[in-house]
């Protein structure tokens, strides 16, 4: 199952209210509404949340993290390989919470290439969104890091930062989708985002905390067919 352009990733993080059994109802509500209104929609859950997740919803899946070791004496790691096995068509790499050297996210884009997993490579700024772009991942993500979980959405506060990104990333590496992320909040903020140049948007606190899940995504999930 590949990724389908504009899209919208739903990050679960850690967070209590997408854990365990509720990490599947979550996602259940994702996938409703994506096949009500035919909107592309994925999301990430924790990685032990992986396989029960993957198993039971007809939407795409991704890690939110990974390591770039191989199979072997590695204690503790998150294994691409594992990865895979659950269920998940891809990973999220190198959000401003789980940031990683250039040269693991090279590693990783790369094993990921050999093993058909998609690779969602998270930026905190647009140069640093061309320099991993260059690495060939399907899609980077910008997120400004004083802007995430704030509602206070790029597309509103910092509308230059993902028309820069989507410049740098064009002009380096123009086969990779530029999404954006860090406050996304609304409808109206994934519209914005669309106009400014991003094929999408990374969502996580919006969501995930919202009193009524599917209500919430069916905004955010509306601007990407009504384009």
């Amino acid at each position: 199952m590949k990724l389908r352009y504009p899209i919208l990733i739903i990050n679960f993080k850690t967070y209590i209210e997408a854990t365990g059994k509720r990490a599947l109802e979550l996602a259940k509500a994702a996938e409703k509404v994506a096949k009500e209104t035919g909107a592309s929609i994925a999301v990430a859950p924790q990685h032990i949340d992986l396989r029960l997740v993957a198993e039971n919803v007809e939407i795409p899946v991704l890690a939110q993290s990974a390591d770039p070791e191989p199979p072997g004496a590695h204690t503790g790691h998150i294994l691409l390989e594992a990865i895979k096995e659950a269920g998940a068509v891809g990973v999220i790499i190198n959000h401003s919470e789980k940031r990683i050297r250039i040269d693991q996210a090279r590693e990783i884009i790369e094993r990921c290439r050999n093993l058909d997993l998609t690779v969602v490579a998270c930026a905190a700024v647009p140069v640093e969104a061309g320099a991993i772009a260059v690495l060939g991942p399907e899609a980077v993500a910008i997120e400004p890091p004083e802007l995430i979980g704030t509602g206070r959405a790029v597309s509103r506060e910092k509308p230059e930062v993902v028309t820069n990104g989507v410049n740098m990333v064009r002009k380096v590496a123009p086969e990779v989708k530029v999404l954006c992320g860090a406050g996304v909040e609304s409808g109206e903020d994934v519209k914005r985002a669309l106009e400014l140049g991003a094929e999408g948007v990374l969502v996580a606190s919006a969501i995930v905390k919202a009193k009524n899940w599917e209500e919430k995504i069916r905004d955010m999930a509306l601007p990407l067919v009504k384009r």
